[in-house]
């Protein structure tokens, strides 16, 4: 049994230093993850990878008990807690970007159509994720995996017990159910 696996299961009988040298073990692998999901978007001075990874042990640590087996499991855990955690940022932003509680005044009823912004996008493929999950949650993890965290076929064919293969057209059925539902 490797180091890892057997840091998860001393995690989940209890041990708090397991779960801590655990978080300390995988820390670059958790980086490398939140920082291939916020690279792409403009980042606000409240989530950057560090705040994203760190949010994740919070997350990790108020949760009840730690469910994964193995490394990928582990990782695949912190990909759908980064995916939630991102989504609740993009809306405390989008909040705070329309005045929170303040009354809303329009000044000008002919603004051309604004382009997305980054918080706007997420929220969009979470909205997405939400209507893909109604037709197939396999597919749902899979990009969550893969879009919220960076993670490979094999480590979501490990995660999932699927082969590479199956990853893959999963990955391309996904891309085309968001793709369609992004459009509309």
């Amino acid at each position: 049994m490797g180091d890892v696996t057997q840091l998860i299961a001393q995690a989940r009988d209890g041990d708090r230093s397991a779960f801590d040298r655990l978080f300390t073990l995988l820390y670059p692998d958790l980086r490398r993850i939140a920082h291939a999901r916020l690279s792409g978007h403009v980042r606000d001075a409240a989530l950057d990878t560090t705040a994203l990874v760190h949010e994740c042990y919070l997350k990790f640590s108020q949760a009840e008990r730690l469910t994964p087996g193995d490394r990928v499991h582990f990782l695949a855990y912190a990909a759908s807690a980064m995916r939630s955690i991102i989504v609740d940022a993009a809306r405390a932003s989008l909040s705070q970007r329309r005045g929170g509680d303040a009354a809303h005044v329009t000044l000008n009823t002919n603004v051309a159509d604004e382009v997305a912004s980054p918080e706007c996008e997420i929220l969009d493929v979470h909205a997405a994720l939400g209507e893909l999950g109604k037709l197939d949650q396999r597919l749902v993890r899979v990009v969550e995996m893969r879009y919220f965290g960076g993670m490979t076929d094999e480590d979501i064919g490990a995660a999932l017990g699927l082969t590479d293969r199956t990853v893959r057209r999963d990955w391309e059925k996904a891309r085309l159910l968001l793709a369609s539902a992004l459009r509309d």
